[in-house]
């Protein structure tokens, strides 16, 4: 049967929202789906998102826990699993998506909730059940329209690495997503919502070689990228400049922070938290962030309480009340502080966080990260520097006038004219921008309509170990190939011009590879020998035993690159003396 609709999905940090249009309409009519969901025992409601918290209670049996026609597997999802989060820390999944994209961990093992006395579900798990509540949810309301026959397209961080994107197309696979579903990256999802919500208007308020950043701040992670306007055929178009690197810095942080501000108020009253109450306190921080900051209309103070635990406190309660200005101070001055615009992030030292076993970045000031990208991909070229025009504000965290207003401030003391970007408004929810913006993009894979260019928005190379005398005990010298040049399109494929390179086949094989946002330049063949720490990051390798006819032995190959339409890499080895050809596949399982 025909798709019916296409749908969007922001797979959040800390919400999940599920945007659709109807296909046969001549104009996008993009909605968000209410989604069903348990609020507390024996009480259902359809909420616009989804929480993305993991309850694993103990009897999931229970009926005042059912809610019809979603599966609980795994767990609780949603708005009940976000409350109860506070009060029952250790029985709560919550930021898969920053563990899903964690390098340190195996994110295939039951790990969560981290440091729980029962680790029951893994990164890759809890995303599944989010995905599962969300795909249960559009069969609940388009029961004739099945999901996986429909134009789906899932959002991720323009951040995430190979190895975070596989594991999240295997978490949506086994959810029931179909084998053709999209990635999107969340920026750009986010200014397809902008355009969208602008129709052809949208057009006057940009003007050719305008410089537009999307500053993405979600739950979880800060996503910036970079856009420029450019003209053909006399049609005003958009091609991404640049994308910058996984920054896990967002309203996680900003919790921990306050649950850091708190646990010291609580110390003044003579009550020292252990690691449980201090998780708790983490859930509460979170609530108490998103009531201070909700704007003109939000409570002075906000109560903090946590249970007793201990012979002391067994039984009873500790509050305290976090008011809103030392919430604003903290926040405001902590993450968007006033800063040079030659200032750079802090990248010694050990974020104060990392008891919650995630890698924090050790600066947590959001405007260095924003200055320094900026300095990377604007003003490198100090010939033709390109000046900053626009700005698109997406995530939750924005949704507070305060940090918006100090960002703004921020960029406008860097311009020699003091002189803020425009800020493109227009957008009504900042939560649901993303889903909608994704629907939308793929309602215009379908009817046409302006696209984003850009292709990959990293370039990739294999590390190839040189020939030579070995000396003792070094390892020898190891050069870069570029095997996929930045701006790829996605369902293309290149031959990669090199000289022949030895492929181990027969044995088992360590495959290093690299990637670069800075590189721009490089093409498909290109040799490094050497290159500045800065400029290539070494992704997660590959080890396994490619086949062979014959025992261990070195084959003689050349390169051929592919960018599935998924937007996933592939790397084949073609052997340049017989037909045979090995596929270079990612080990997600660390």
């Amino acid at each position: 049967m025909p798709a019916q609709y296409c749908i969007g999905i922001d797979l959040g940090t800390t919400n999940s929202v599920l945007a659709f249009a109807p296909l046969d309409e001549p104009e996008a009519l993009v909605a968000v789906l209410p989604i069903p969901q348990l609020v507390a025992p024996g009480a259902i409601e359809r909420r616009p998102s989804l929480p993305s918290f993991l309850y694993l209670a103990q009897s999931l049996d229970d009926p005042s826990l059912q809610v019809p026609g979603i599966r609980n597997g795994h767990g609780i999802v949603g708005e009940y699993a976000r409350r109860i989060a506070s009060d029952q820390p250790d029985h709560v999944v919550a930021a898969a998506k920053s563990w899903l994209c964690n390098k340190r961990v195996d994110r295939q093992s039951p790990i969560l909730p981290w440091e729980s006395d029962a680790a029951l579900v893994s990164p890759i798990a809890a995303t599944t059940a989010f995905l599962n509540h969300l795909v249960d949810a559009w069969h609940a309301s388009f029961p004739d329209a099945i999901f996986a026959e429909q134009r789906i397209v899932l959002t991720v961080p323009a951040s995430f690495d190979l190895v975070s994107r596989e594991l999240t197309k295997q978490a949506a696979l086994a959810a029931g997503f179909p084998e053709d579903f999209l990635f999107l990256e969340e920026p750009q999802a986010a200014l397809y919502n902008w355009i969208f919500s602008h129709g052809l208007q949208w057009r006057k308020s940009l003007r050719e070689q305008d410089v537009l950043l999307v500053c993405d701040v979600g739950g979880g992670t800060t996503d910036l990228t970079l856009v420029q306007m450019q003209a053909e055929n006399g049609e005003l178009n958009m091609s991404r400049l640049a994308v910058g690197n996984h920054l896990l810095i967002g309203g996680d942080n900003m919790d921990l922070t306050l649950a850091h501000v708190a646990s010291s108020q609580f110390a003044d009253k003579g009550t020292k938290l252990n690691a449980w109450q201090s998780m708790s306190l983490w859930h509460s921080c979170r609530l108490a962030k998103e009531s201070l900051l909700q704007g003109e209309f939000a409570p002075n103070s906000y109560p903090l309480n946590v249970l007793g635990r201990g012979s002391k406190l067994i039984g009873g309660t500790v509050s305290i009340e976090l008011d809103r200005s030392t919430v604003e101070q903290t926040l405001v001055d902590g993450f968007f502080p006033l800063v040079g615009r030659d200032e750079r992030p802090l990248r010694d030292g050990e974020s104060g966080f990392q008891e919650i076993g995630l890698p924090f970045e050790p600066d947590t000031a959001i405007t260095k990260h924003v200055g320094a990208f900026l300095a990377d991909h604007l003003r490198a070229n100090e010939q033709t520097p390109m000046k900053l025009t626009h700005l698109l504000f997406n995530g939750g965290v924005f949704n507070s006038d305060s940090f918006r207003q100090r960002m703004l401030q921020t960029l406008a003391s860097w311009d020699e004219s003091e002189m803020a970007p425009v800020v493109l408004g227009g957008v009504e929810d900042l939560d649901q921008a993303v889903a909608c913006g994704a629907a939308y993009y793929a309602w215009t894979k379908q009817h046409g309509g302006i696209r984003i260019r850009g292709g990959t928005a990293r370039s990739y190379y294999v590390g190839i170990e040189t020939s030579g005398p070995a000396i003792p005990g070094m390892a020898r010298p190891l050069q870069a190939l570029c095997v996929v040049p930045q701006g790829m399109e996605e369902g293309t494929q290149t031959d990669v011009k090199s000289r022949e390179v030895g492929l181990k086949v027969g044995q088992r094989g360590r495959f290093r590879f690299f990637s670069s946002t800075m590189r721009k330049q490089d093409t498909a063949g290109t040799y490094l020998r050497d290159w500045d720490d800065n400029e290539l990051e070494e992704t997660s390798p590959l080890e396994v035993e490619l086949s062979a006819n014959e025992g261990g032995q070195v084959v003689p190959v050349r390169f051929q690159s592919r960018i599935t339409e998924l937007g996933v890499f592939e790397l084949w080895c073609k052997c340049t003396r017989s037909d045979q050809s090995w596929k270079l596949e990612l080990n997600v399982r660390e």
